[in-house]
């Protein structure tokens, strides 16, 4: 059993190391008070080709796995940029899944390059207000017209809707009360993201100001057929390809923003000195560090774990999902724990801690709720009766 990365892994971990460490405190400082998308960043790391780890050689990816992905995104999450940093490519290192897996030929190579070379940006336009969680409960809805459907709806948290121009869509074309089963009916396209039909309004939120969240609102928007993923009524399957690498990607974001908080405070108790004594030689700021390392360092574990049956084609679904619950929680008490180690200066900007607390806080509410997490966990593997 080997927990090292291989020297291929780990040219991935330097590679885009040395892109983050580039982009220092005041610059993701700036891009959190002017609510500014980070382009400089996503530029430098389209440049590199870290947009494309998952995609296709053929269509100039790298072709490599979910793993490869989350050594990457754990990078970037880990040097300061937080979800900030990780959140202006997240999409591109799942999103895209159901293309890669059920697109044509045609439509691989028309859409693909172009996700690489960051010439296009994509948002996600899945969850809805009254639906939330439940997907299938979903009612923007595709109407067959000819050459393709007319879609009218709304979607709710879609991240980078302000400066995307290309939207992942998933709609009804059969209602849920018409369809056989409630996962039926469900289709997916990709298609531009056609302002003069569609309203993106920014969504105020406690961090993350870089990278915006949005309300959608979808007025007879024209999509032709050519724009739909696979086939009509199956989106909901296609959906499921990228659950398990998501929450794969949210858990080890968690963790690196921890485990950079976790830093910034064992650095401040060695060089803080109270009462003539540093105070990381007091106990009560020992343990509570340690702690948070331990976490995060099992966390990590099951992360890598999932993302290692993930790319054997094997069931980790489990896994993946306690990635998730385990790295987001990690990851929130370092960043808690980091701004009680500041004390009083925990509180400000200047010591970055309490952007990322606030930056954290996602990884515990998204993509999926921990309640949800451990309901799947107590039926699925502990043979309980489903409770929702």
């Amino acid at each position: 059993m080997d927990f090292g990365l291989s020297p291929e892994q780990e040219a991935i971990q330097e590679g885009v190391a040395a892109i983050c460490r580039r982009f220092g405190d005041d610059y993701w400082r700036d891009c959190e008070a002017e609510a500014r998308f980070p382009r400089e960043f996503h530029r430098a790391m389209a440049a590199g080709g870290w947009l494309g780890i998952t995609m296709p050689e053929e269509h100039g990816g790298a072709g490599l796995g979910v793993t490869e992905a989350a050594i990457v995104m754990h990078t970037v999450a880990r040097h300061g940029g937080g979800m900030a940093a990780a959140s202006s490519l997240h999409i591109n290192m799942f999103g895209p899944h159901p293309i890669v897996v059920h697109g044509t030929p045609e439509q691989k190579a028309r859409w693909i390059p172009r996700l690489v070379a960051g010439e296009d940006q994509a948002c996600f336009g899945v969850t809805e207000p009254n639906a939330g969680l439940d997907t299938t409960s979903i009612t923007t809805f595709a109407r067959r017209v000819p050459g393709g459907y007319r879609v009218t709806g709304r979607k709710i948290w879609t991240s980078t809707g302000q400066v995307a121009n290309k939207i992942l869509l998933l709609t009804r074309t059969t209602r849920k009360e018409e369809a056989r089963r409630p996962t039926e009916g469900i289709t997916v396209f990709y298609t531009d993201l056609d302002r003069s039909q569609v309203e993106v309004q920014r969504i105020p939120k406690m961090g993350r100001a870089a990278v915006d969240s949005n309300m959608v609102f979808i007025d007879d928007l024209f999509i032709p057929e050519e724009d739909r993923v696979g086939e009509e009524g199956k989106g909901f399957s296609y959906l499921l390809d990228s659950l398990n690498p998501e929450r794969v990607l949210v858990a080890v974001e968690g963790i690196a923003i921890g485990q950079d908080a976790l830093d910034r405070a064992a650095r401040y108790a060695r060089e803080r000195t109270v009462f003539g004594r540093p105070i990381g030689q007091n106990q009560a700021i020992q343990h509570p560090l340690a702690e948070c390392w331990a976490a995060l360092e099992a966390a990590w574990m099951m992360a890598m774990k999932a993302a290692w049956l993930y790319d054997r084609g094997r069931p980790c679904g489990a896994e993946a999902n306690a990635a998730k619950l385990l790295g987001g929680r990690a990851g929130y008490e370092a960043c808690l724990r980091a701004v009680m180690t500041h004390g009083g200066m925990g509180y400000a900007k200047e010591y970055v801690v309490e952007r990322l607390l606030r930056e954290v806080m996602i990884t515990r509410l998204a993509p999926v709720s921990e309640q949800l997490v451990l309901s799947f966990i107590a039926e699925r593997v502990l043979g309980q009766p489903k409770s929702y």
